[in-house]
């Protein structure tokens, strides 16, 4: 990732479209900044210390005042956003996670960015089923309350839409971290090994593949190796420690961890086993890569090796001389991330970045690098390697493979 600091933080470069986005996350949180100028426009000597504050004074809401719990009003501006202009609808769309505003590895669930294919289905639990059939010896329609009697794992896992970064791929276009990287979250999954499922329902010995398929109005389908289905895929019902978000697919949903999101079938309602891919629209026409020569790449499932500066950022650029804790994030679809560079010249020079808390294999995973600022130029370029040795390429060395 690159980012350019310029003599007082801001990044350099501009353009109508970039200014345009600029504008909006301004204006988006114009209601906190103004509220922040006027609360310190009015704060007087009795609220600043070493005087007790007006707050510290009172009593405030009891408990359940809010039965389910809300942010702080002061956090109004971190929130998911779309680019009106990106598509037609935004039923057919896409919603960016505030990445710069996060901490940690863990996405809230609220925050989680969004992709749908034909808006958000409402689904009673109660009336929802899931098939498992095709090449079995034992098709199975299961309630959710069967599914919640098999045994259930917890794991932490990102998961990354295939165009995350892709607005950038012929050049910088947005200004904003949200908007370059925004389609990439990580949360605590639970649910079921589909390989459980697979076994309770025996998979046939021509049995290679299966189809996904959802219940929302695109009937959204993708095909997965059984390689894959047998591995870490899971049949997901909880997010976060409790129920799935009806955006996330809210009852039940796929997951295959480290492989492109819209693999990962939300409001999934049927488990087909064949012997051979389906080739559906989502694997053909659409999410394949296409070669300079007119050629795609077929089934580019695994999100490789990456990493992104979160800090600074255009939403959070530097103001001011001094010290800094650079940050980022990292993660791999092929394993864990083992090491991460970082370079203040655009890759001439760099310096191992420190690895923070936990490494989990296919989840994000934060690091830092002390940096003092001078106010001089910077060209500021994150390296993630991976745990198979794999090295976040540049991108010219990707579209010199990948195409256009």
């Amino acid at each position: 990732m690159l980012q350019a600091i310029g003599e007082h933080g801001a990044r350099l470069g501009s353009s109508a479209r970039r200014e345009f986005l600029k504008k909006s996350i301004m204006v988006a949180g114009g209601a906190v900044v103004g509220s922040g100028l006027g609360r310190e426009a009015l704060a007087s000597a009795e609220s600043l210390p070493p005087n007790v504050p007006p707050w510290t004074r009172s009593v405030g809401p009891g408990v359940v005042s809010t039965p389910y719990g809300v942010p702080s009003r002061f956090e109004a501006n971190t929130i998911r956003r779309n680019v009106p202009w990106l598509t037609a609808s935004p039923i057919s769309s896409v919603s960016f996670a505030p990445l710069a505003e996060l901490k940690g590895i863990i996405t809230p669930s609220g925050l989680c960015f969004e992709r749908h294919h034909a808006g958000i289905t409402a689904i009673d639990p109660d009336l929802h089923r899931l098939i498992i059939h095709g090449l079995v010896e034992r098709p199975l329609i299961l309630t959710m309350d069967d599914l919640m009697r098999f045994p259930s794992e917890s794991r932490i896992h990102f998961l990354e839409c295939a165009a995350n970064g892709g607005m950038e791929w012929r050049g910088a276009q947005m200004e904003a971290l949200q908007f370059t990287h925004g389609m990439l979250s990580c949360c605590e999954w639970t649910g079921v090994s589909l390989a459980t499922l697979l076994a309770e329902v025996g998979v046939k010995p021509e049995g290679k593949w299966v189809l996904a398929e959802g219940a929302d109005g695109s009937s959204m389908t993708r095909s997965i190796p059984l390689e894959k289905a047998l591995d870490d895929t899971l049949i997901v019902y909880a997010q976060n420690g409790e129920r799935l978000r009806p955006e996330q697919g809210y009852p039940l949903r796929l997951l295959n961890p480290g492989w492109e999101g819209n693999s990962s079938i939300k409001w999934l309602r049927r488990l087909e086993i064949g012997d051979q891919p389906w080739y559906t629209r989502e694997e053909t026409s659409k999410y394949t890569d296409l070669m300079a020569d007119g050629r795609a790449r077929e089934f580019t499932w695994v999100q490789e090796c990456n990493s992104v500066i979160t800090f600074p950022c255009p939403e959070k650029p530097l103001r001011e001389k001094g010290f800094y804790e650079l940050e980022g994030l990292a993660w791999s679809g092929r394993g864990k991330i083992r090491q991460v560079d970082v370079s203040f010249d655009g890759g001439v020079n760099w310096q191992p970045a420190r690895i923070k808390g936990l490494v989990l294999d296919k989840a994000l995973t934060r690091f830092s690098l002390p940096w003092r600022w001078q106010g001089e130029p910077a060209l500021l370029q994150s390296r993630a390697i991976d745990d198979t040795g794999y090295v976040q390429p540049t991108l010219g060395q990707l579209r010199a493979v990948r195409g256009i």
